[in-house]
């Protein structure tokens, strides 16, 4: 018989689900909250109103799309944390009650394991995954992390970012730049038209894997700061410049940790997950740095690099396998450690 397992994903601003049928996609569906755009920035409140109305229809949608009736849903998984609990709120609640109505399991999903895991997701049987184990770079607005994954279930994590993530540092930086939330992408698109080497920003000296990123952020905050005074147009003329500079900045901190993990674990895999690994140059930096070191690289498609349903599924998928399952009485959670 079919697992079929039904993921759903509320923990920020994005209202998720999918279906997954033995491991192959069948539906994934994203609802985007543009609420957030005039804040520079999400409004948790806002956040799970929004999530209120949407998660009804989204799950419907992806049910649909699979082509299968909710009755042949052999589990359903949803995001339990970490992330903004108004949000992890409604979707845990729905889960809870559609599992007590069809009468089937609930499956518990850490948000980052299910960024860890995003690389299972296939859409063809053929679909290569990952072999274990393998390093996972997992860099997002929120987290970022170096992690060995040595199976679904067993993931130790060889450094973190002791302050601002790569993602935070993106966003910020692009709000004092005056481009819009989220910033990221707009980084990412200045950063190709602009010199990568203009400008010099400070760099942290970390000891072991741990990562931090306000130092950069203080430094860019200066650089306009100390130019402003000079020329107050000085944002304008050089976004692009700006941009490129921070950009190879990030990709620099990044990856000098990466070498240092894959040197001291002695893996041959290495994949990327989370919201900045949809950056141009981080894409580029990781697999030019794997293809010269001869590693094999996992570099996820966009559409599985944001927040979404799919890859709480296909860790929904895993624990099934195993056998573990959640109890109603279990309340979402805004932190936790992966």
């Amino acid at each position: 018989m079919s697992i079929i397992i039904l993921g759903i994903e509320s923990s920020c601003d994005d209202t998720s689900a999918a279906v997954i049928r033995d491991g192959i996609l069948l539906s994934n569906v994203i609802a985007s909250q543009k609420v957030h755009e005039e804040y520079g920035g999400v409004v948790p409140e806002l956040a799970s109103r929004a999530h209120q109305q949407n998660i009804v229809p989204v799950v419907d949608t992806a049910i649909k799309r699979a082509g299968i009736d909710k009755h042949d849903l052999s589990a359903i998984a949803f995001t339990r944390g970490p992330g903004l609990l108004g949000s992890l709120l409604v979707g845990t609640s729905f889960a809870k009650g559609l599992s007590l109505g069809l009468g089937v399991p609930i499956i518990d999903v850490n948000h980052l394991h299910g960024h860890v895991l995003s690389h299972f997701i296939r859409t063809e049987p053929d679909d290569v995954v990952p072999e274990f184990p393998y390093i996972c770079l997992l860099i997002s607005g929120g987290n970022s992390q170096i992690i060995l994954v040595k199976s679904p279930s067993d993931m130790e994590v060889l450094g973190q970012t002791i302050d601002d993530a790569a993602g935070e540092a993106f966003d910020k930086c692009a709000k004092v730049m005056g481009l819009p939330y989220p910033g990221g992408p707009h980084i990412d698109r200045l950063a190709a038209e602009g010199d990568p080497k203009r400008f010099k920003f400070a760099k942290p000296h970390i000891a072991g894997l741990d990562y931090s990123f306000s130092g950069l952020k203080t430094s860019f905050l200066y650089t306009l700061r100390d130019n402003i005074k000079l020329d107050p147009d000085f944002i304008e003329k050089n976004k692009a410049d700006l941009a490129a500079s921070l950009q190879s900045t990030i990709i620099e901190i990044l990856l000098d940790k990466l070498r240092k993990a894959v040197d001291m674990t002695g893996v041959k895999t290495v994949a990327i997950g989370g919201g900045v690994s949809a950056n141009s140059g981080v894409r580029k930096a990781v697999a030019d740095y794997c293809e010269a070191r001869n590693l094999t690289a996992f570099i996820p498609q966009r559409t599985f690099t944001t927040d979404n349903a799919a890859m709480v599924a296909i860790a929904g998928h895993f624990k099934y396998l195993d056998g573990i399952f959640c109890n109603y009485d279990e309340a979402p959670y805004a932190r936790v450690k992966i």
